[in-house]
């Protein structure tokens, strides 16, 4: 049976974006309900000290993941842009040896990450009655890197050939798989915060053997020796598209570990408090990162295909669907948000007002401004997907200058809210800075 690819160079770039985009949605929800459900299955057996140990390990995950995902992410517009020129030889060369790239790079992570893991969080003064669950939860997490860097690399290929229905199978399946072992180890056997990373680590596992046994249906895309063979400039092609993303998510991740370490210094009822409204971060965002990935997909294919005007339609069409979904979610954080926070809160009556209350006030800071964020990824998707990799990364850095200076100043003047405030800060420095380059980039190829 063969596997259904999209070709985004000709027809309504509004319908193929939203159309490419749904499938990823609905797996980013369920890729969420499973990391909700490991919180609130958690924070409700394992209590509120479990709860703030997953949360001190919140930045420094998104350091180490971001390394395999920033990788992926720029291999797939070289694919993209191979697969909309229609060189198919170029293109499974470039699988092949982005293959061997992610490969390389997952065994040297998953080394690095457990030598310093204990290191970074006594630096980051985790609190003295979480460390050893963070710790423990960060090591098995850490095992499971090679899984999760295959799953970001095959699914990457198949997006970068319109297809975007199988990673979507693969997040519903190892969802349910995730929630029904969080159950059996957490609640079931008592394993606590072990097992549900023992549990996250299996479900990813799961997903990047399912999109692999996928993506080896697709013709165009079957890798013989010959593709695996050196070729010219094709690593530093691969890796001068990759690297800038990876640097780019480390700086964000190196940020949110300073905004980490301010936080810790509150307690860990504020920690509790903040993990609680930033495992619904990924809810928020979710509809923004489907669209990303859908823009850098139709902007590679329609490069390749010399298509500049389809571009620009595309981008304009993504803005609109940005804005208008960015505008449901945050209605629905300001009237739902309180009854999803407290399903993660469990514990003395007086503490678990404390918390929720924390968190309520830092999750309707980050709704009111949702509208930030969904442009900032339609503008820096749109730049990926040109093959600019540069000017996301330097977005980055932005990102990372804004949230420090937010998290460090801000605080001695209102307070532990200032802290908020800092994720608003590092959006709004990064799309300024991202806006600029896309039209500045649009009017040069005009």
């Amino acid at each position: 049976m063969k596997t259904k690819i999209q070709d985004m160079t000709s027809g309504s770039p509004g319908r193929l974006i939203i159309l490419f985009a749904i499938p990823l949605m609905l797996g980013n929800i369920c890729q969420q309900l499973y990391t909700m459900v490991d919180t609130m299955v958690v924070g409700q057996i394992a209590g509120v000290e479990a709860l703030a140990a997953l949360g001190a390990v919140d930045f420094l995950m998104w350091v180490v993941t971001g390394i395999s995902t920033g990788l992926t992410q720029g291999f797939s517009i070289q694919l993209s842009q191979y697969y909309g020129a229609k060189d198919f030889e170029n293109l499974r060369k470039s699988l092949a040896h982005s293959y061997r790239l992610t490969a390389f790079i997952a065994a040297g992570v998953l080394i690095l990450s457990q030598l310093f893991a204990s290191l970074v969080l006594t630096g980051l003064h985790t609190p003295s009655n979480i460390i050893g669950m963070s710790l423990l939860y960060l090591r098995i997490i850490f095992c499971g890197i090679p899984a999760t860097a295959a799953y970001n690399m095959f699914a990457s290929a198949l997006r970068a050939m319109g297809n975007s229905k199988t990673p979507l199978t693969a997040m519903i399946i190892a969802s349910v798989l995730n929630v029904s072992l969080d159950i059996l180890f957490v609640a079931g056997l008592g394993w606590g915060v072990a097992g549900a990373a023992i549990a996250t680590v299996i479900a990813q596992s799961f997903s990047a053997v399912y999109c692999f046994l996928i993506l080896r249906r697709i013709d165009i895309v079957h890798l013989t020796r010959a593709d695996f063979m050196p070729a010219s400039g094709m690593n530093a092609r691969l890796m001068k598209l990759g690297i800038p993303v990876v640097f780019q998510n480390i700086i964000i991740g190196v940020g949110g570990l300073v905004v980490q370490y301010v936080i810790n210094g509150y307690g860990f009822l504020f920690v509790a408090g903040f993990t609680a409204t930033n495992k619904l971060y990924g809810l928020l965002e979710m509809a923004a990162i489907s669209y990303g990935y859908a823009i850098v997909t139709y902007v590679g294919q329609n490069l390749g295909a010399r298509k500049i005007d389809r571009i620009r339609k595309g981008v304009r069409s993504s803005m609109l669907l940005s804005l208008l979904t960015s505008l449901i979610i945050s209605a629905a954080m300001f009237l739902f948000g309180k009854n999803i926070l407290s399903l993660f809160i469990s514990g003395e009556p007086q503490q678990t007002q404390q918390v929720l209350a924390i968190a309520f006030k830092y999750l309707s800071i980050m709704a009111a401004m949702l509208w930030v964020l969904y442009f900032l990824y339609v503008y820096r998707s749109a730049l990926q997907g040109l093959g600019d990799t540069l000017m996301p990364m330097v977005s980055g850095m932005a990102e990372f200058v804004m949230r420090i200076s937010a998290a460090l100043i801000l605080p001695h003047f209102i307070g532990q809210d200032g802290i908020f405030f800092a994720e608003i800060a590092a959006w709004s420095g990064a799309t300024v800075i991202l806006c600029i380059s896309y039209y500045v980039r649009m009017h040069k190829y005009h």
